[in-house]
This record gives structure tokens, C-alpha cells and sequence, in this order.
């Protein structure tokens, strides 16, 4: 995606602001990631007391244009952005109801719902399969409908990680071939010593994944802490275990720890940094 140009907090800026402007904080952090340009892009907007309409943040986001845009506001006249909260955990409640993101040390780990697979007859999907993977061969096909509706496709552990990063879905294939249950694919790759999956230090990641959604205008996301949960899930049963270190192969890249905790949840850990910090006129 194309990067927004940022305005930087300057003595003009603080001149327009002066003259009735309303302009508000903004940070871009990337998450999954302890590099900046790396991992998954977020613009974090700082609302405070300001009250706008949805059709007015959705056009902010789509300024912003990153896959998340955030925007904080105060839960009481009394409350500011320079007060550290004491709390090591924050809520947000979404229409899946209660997530929570903890931190912990260098990390933050998101609390998520647990998203099981089921497997699948490939031939029902092969149209959009082979748009997706093209000659690459299948292992195993399954299906997650609890997370909006995955597609997740295992490809041989033989598989090179080198291979697998320069997989090129077909784009258009796949938008022609949409089922409508499918929000997005997950194609997946064990990770071993043999085949290339390990980090700079030669650890060795548990599993790779790519994640491909054109149909919401994303051909691919960079790092998707939500596919995890499905993974994870996944990858518990392949390996019997339940803690995983793992790689999301996008051309950004990002790193993540999962555990099934057993009651149902998934936590998803990673690091983050911020990379932008500004204002944004509203």
C-alpha cells in the first residue's frame, strides 16, 4: 500500500492551529515487529473530547490509508493522554466481543477467542486454490467459519521458505473465484531446520503463514494476529503442542508467539514500535 504524507508538529502547524484549525495527536506504530517498516501498520488517532460521526473516522482511516486506524477517546472530561494508566490491561469491546491486550515486558499480547478448523474437500475450492498457490501442491484444505470465514490451505512440508515467500497469487483469479463465506486465505507451511524456516539467529519458527484478502481491498496483510487464532489452533493438533513461535511471510514481515491456554483463548504476543508521531487536522 501507498504510505500517507505525515505533517510533522512545526511552528506552522501550531500557527494554523492557532487560528481555529482543530487538529489532534497521531502515531503510526508497527505491530509484530521491533523494526520500524516492518510488521503490520496501524495509525493510532488521539481524539480526546472530540465527537465525530462514523462517516468522518472513516474517512480519516481511509486518509490514513493502513489496514487499522484506532481512535482514542476519554471516558470522562477529567481524564488526559499525559496520566500513565496504572493498568497492565486494556479491554475493547468489539462486535466479537471483549478482546483484551496485556503487556508483558517488550511485548503486548492480545487475549483472542480460540478460531477452530474444520477439513475440507479441496475440490470445492480448487478454482480459488489454484488462483492462490497455482502449482504449488496441497497437503491439506480446511475451513474456519468462527473468524469471519478462512480458507486455510497447508502446502508440503518440503516446501523451501524461499519458495514459499515468492508465491504469486493470482489476484484477479481469486476475486473471480470468491466464495461468499470466504473473508480471506491462510496458506500455511511448517516450519523446520530443513527447509528454511528459522529466524536471523537460526531459531526455527514453528509455522510460516501468508494471508490474502482482495475482496476487502488487501491482496495481502501483512501480519494478522486474527489468522493466528485459527493457526494456532490448527497447528496444536499437527504438532501436539501449544506454544508456538511463528513468521507471517509478507514482503513487511512479522513475528509472533501463540499459546492455547485450554479455556478457549489464544494469546497472541508481539512487540511493536512507533515509527510516526504528528497531528491530523479533523
Amino acid at each position: 500500500m501507498e504510505c500517507p504524507i505525515v505533517v510533522h508538529v512545526g511552528q506552522k502547524l501550531n500557527n494554523m492551529a492557532a487560528i481555529g484549525q482543530k487538529w489532534v495527536p497521531l502515531y503510526q506504530v508497527d505491530a509484530f515487529t521491533d523494526q520500524p517498516f516492518r510488521g503490520n501498520p496501524a495509525a493510532v488517532c488521539l481524539l480526546g473530547d472530540e465527537e465525530l460521526t462514523d462517516d468522518h473516522l472513516q474517512k480519516i482511516a481511509a486518509e490514513m490509508n493502513q489496514s487499522e486506524t484506532a481512535f482514542i477517546c476519554k471516558l470522562s472530561p477529567q481524564d488526559d493522554f499525559t496520566t500513565k494508566n496504572p493498568s497492565s490491561q486494556l479491554t475493547f469491546q468489539t462486535l466479537s466481543g471483549d478482546l483484551f491486550a496485556r503487556r508483558e515486558g517488550d511485548f503486548i499480547s492480545l487475549d483472542l477467542p480460540e478460531n477452530k478448523s474444520q477439513p475440507q474437500d479441496g475440490e470445492k475450492y480448487k478454482d480459488l486454490i489454484k488462483a492462490t498457490i497455482g502449482s504449488f501442491p496441497v497437503q491439506e484444505v480446511c475451513f474456519c467459519s468462527s473468524v469471519g470465514g478462512d480458507l486455510l490451505i497447508r502446502i508440503p512440508d518440503s516446501t523451501t521458505r524461499e519458495q514459499f515467500e515468492k508465491l504469486t497469487p493470482d489476484v484477479q483469479g481469486m476475486m473471480a473465484a470468491h466464495p461468499e463465506e470466504i473473508r480471506g486465505v491462510l496458506v500455511t507451511l511448517k516450519g523446520s531446520l530443513g527447509n528454511g524456516c528459522v529466524d536471523a539467529e537460526g531459531v526455527q519458527y514453528d509455522f510460516v503463514s501468508r494471508f490474502f484478502d482482495p475482496w476487502s481491498g488487501v491482496p495481502e496483510d501483512p501480519v494478522t494476529g486474527s489468522a493466528h487464532t485459527v493457526l494456532g489452533s490448527y497447528w496444536a493438533t499437527e504438532l501436539g503442542k501449544t506454544e508456538f513461535y511463528a513468521r507471517q511471510c509478507s514482503q513487511r514481515g512479522g513475528v509472533l508467539r501463540v499459546r492455547l491456554r485450554g479455556d478457549g483463548r489464544v494469546d497472541v504476543k508481539g512487540q511493536a514500535v512507533v515509527v510516526t508521531t504528528g497531528k491530523i487536522r479533523i
